[in-house]
């Protein structure tokens, strides 16, 4: 099974960074489900803005804590690139 790691743009400008086995499903709950992530609950709608496959788990969650450390502008800098 592969997953998914993910950065979305909400609603006020702000990222959201995630990790999924299923990317499709987890946008539409980020979008419009309850069980969404509380951070994107109150700033819809988000935009998928990256995306990048890796081959297991505890890749794809060191890589969203790898994402998350960074600075606003490294995020800017890296989904432009």
């Amino acid at each position: 099974m592969s997953y998914v790691v993910y950065i979305l743009e909400c609603v006020d400008g702000t990222f959201y960074v995630g990790s999924t086995d299923n990317l499709k499903k987890r946008l539409y709950a980020h979008n419009n489900l309850k069980s969404g992530a509380h951070y994107t609950k109150i700033r819809r709608p988000v935009v998928l803005k990256y995306s990048e496959e890796v081959p297991d788990f505890a890749i794809a969650r060191a890589r969203e804590a790898e994402f998350k450390r960074w600075s606003r502008s490294e995020k800017l800098d890296f989904i432009n690139s």
